[in-house]
């Protein structure tokens, strides 16, 4: 095992995945070495609490896979999504030299969507009218890609692209809550890959074809999230000059309520064939929420300091029922430096950043 920093928990380092998320209606919370052969969530006993009944279960599981593409020319957020009974793909590129935000969303009905049960083999999937899309997923082999296209008020939009692993994953399941006698409960699992892209990108009729310097993250999401929610998030990947060299590089941070910052949570270092976890982070909103056109995002050791400044920003309300979601996907260009746990920093000056700032009521 590795030597870490006090600062890393024994529970941030990855350890062997179990067979199965949760066994014996108890959930594992960790960090983990291999994608998961089993994400049972649905097993887990009582996971929003005793008043919950099981017949909820379903309904309160929020489930998506994102898969991310960083280009030259912008980057894409695409995802499919189920959270209660809402289902839907997105398709969101920010174009660099526009300066400017194309986005589709493609609600369908629950027959029609399919979130994959497990990376090892399965898929996501979500056909409308007006789009199609799928992801496929072989983590054990290291590798994905996905295919689809979707057309609306922004014009046509079509994706053909190919992963394949660079780094170690990080794979972490986290607890949002406790009960009475300290045991967790609300477990969210996230696994998040970074991945060398291939392939092409078609917006109204223009082709965006991928480079040396063309990378992706996808991001796999199943969670119980309690009556009220929220978590920002923060990602940038790329080249960035290592030592001399221009070598591959990424970062994750979030904020979500893990009730235990410490020991879970799921901030990440990529470099090429290596990842370092760091310490929990904290978002300062500069100007208030709704206006915010800088965030700062640091943590109590000195070893995170970004300030990420907002161009564009993609908002997506969710006002359904008893779901109530506020929803907002920032763009823009980030400074500072994030730092491994062998004490090297790394300088992220004028990478791409794409963050999330997310609030639920459901």
């Amino acid at each position: 095992m590795k030597q870490y920093p006090e600062y890393i928990a024994d529970t941030r380092v990855p350890v062997p995945t179990p067979e199965h998320i949760v066994e014996d209606g108890k959930v594992h919370f960790g960090t983990f070495d291999a994608p998961f052969k089993d994400l049972n969530l649905l097993d887990a006993d009582k996971p929003c609490g005793k008043r919950m009944p099981d017949c909820m279960k379903r309904g309160r599981l929020t489930e998506w896979e994102a898969f991310e593409v960083y280009m030259d020319e912008g980057a894409l957020i695409s995802a499919v999504y189920k959270i209660g009974m809402i289902c839907f793909s997105i398709f969101v590129w920010y174009d660099k030299a526009e300066d400017k935000i194309y986005s589709w969303r493609n609600i369908a009905p629950k027959k029609k969507v399919k979130v994959a049960s497990q990376l090892v083999d399965d898929y996501c999937y979500c056909k409308t009218k007006h789009s199609e899309y799928r992801i496929n997923n072989d983590f054990l082999n290291g590798k994905a890609d996905a295919k689809g296209y979707t057309k609306g008020k922004n014009g046509e939009f079509s994706i053909e692209m190919q992963f394949e692993r660079v780094s170690p994953l990080a794979n972490g399941v986290m607890p949002l809550a406790k009960n009475k006698d300290g045991s967790f409960r609300n477990a969210l699992y996230s696994e998040k890959d970074f991945f060398k892209a291939t392939g092409c990108i078609t917006l109204n009729g223009k082709a965006y074809t991928t480079n040396e310097r063309s990378v992706g993250i996808i991001d796999d999401h199943k969670g119980y999230y309690p009556f009220h929610a929220h978590y920002d998030w923060l990602t940038a990947m790329g080249r960035i000059d290592i030592d001399g060299e221009d070598s591959l590089f990424a970062f994750n941070l979030t904020r979500n309520q893990s009730v235990d910052q410490d020991h879970y949570n799921e901030n990440v270092i990529w470099l090429k064939g290596e990842s370092y976890p760091m310490p929990p982070v904290t978002f300062e909103h500069k100007n208030g929420k709704k206006k915010a056109d800088e965030w700062h995002v640091r943590d109590e050791h000195g070893k995170v300091d970004i300030t990420f400044k907002i161009k564009k920003v993609f908002y997506m309300p969710i006002h359904a029922l008893v779901i109530d979601c506020y929803y907002a996907l920032p763009f823009g260009y980030i400074s500072g430096y994030v730092t491994d746990t062998n004490g090297k920093r790394y300088t992220v000056d004028g990478m791409l950043g794409i963050g999330e700032d997310k609030t639920t009521r459901m």
